[in-house]
């Protein structure tokens, strides 16, 4: 069973019927003992870090999703869910995140037009089992402000826009996406198709 986490923020609906779609039982629950017993996570996002961090404190859902992560389950974050991985955000802050990897979160430089929306190609750096089937200079989909700077070697793809950023991470069970790719058509559903089958 595939747990999306409810935090009162994101497009987890689409999340959900993404798996769905596939074949795959997914749940979307705030429920932090669902959350830990859960087969696989998927935290999705969109908002405001700041916001987003104290809507999982509320629920005790950064609780749930750091004893799950450290269960060496897979977990897969999306967009903001990437984001909230990191050790602080530059966003309205500095504001902590959940720290679970070493880095921050930093706005786009001036002078580029915010947010980066729509279709954008990935690099792949390093290979990592949620990329069987995709390829450097494959197209997903992006809507974002801000971006991740990791301060450790977890960096699977990156992505041009003004900057080259990480647009994609691993780190031993943690996978993460800037792109969505529950919005990224038939590659994005491969991806997901690849997470599901971990």
């Amino acid at each position: 069973m595939i747990a999306v986490v409810d935090y009162g923020r994101g497009n987890l609906r689409s999340v959900q019927k993404a798996f769905e779609y596939l074949g795959h039982k997914a749940i979307v629950t705030d429920d932090p003992d669902i959350v830990v017993k859960a087969d696989k996570v998927v935290l999705p996002g969109v908002g405001a870090f700041g916001d987003c961090m104290e809507n999982l404190k509320s629920r005790h859902l950064d609780e749930a999703v750091v004893e799950f992560i450290r269960s060496g389950k897979p977990f897969l974050g999306i967009c903001l869910g990437l984001q909230l991985l990191f050790t602080e955000s530059e966003e309205f802050g500095p504001v902590k995140g959940m720290d679970l990897v070493k880095g921050r979160v930093v706005r786009f430089p001036k002078g580029l037009k915010i947010p980066h929306i729509g279709w954008n190609q990935v690099e792949i750096v390093r290979e990592n089992p949620l990329l069987e089937g995709i390829k450097s200079g494959d197209f997903f989909y992006f809507v974002h402000s801000y971006y991740v700077v990791p301060d450790e070697d977890v960096t699977s793809t990156t992505t041009e826009y003004g900057v080259t950023f990480t647009s994609m991470i691993n780190k031993d069970n943690i996978f993460a996406t800037q792109f969505h790719p529950e919005k990224s058509q038939k590659l994005g559903l491969r991806l997901l198709e690849n997470f599901a089958r971990l």
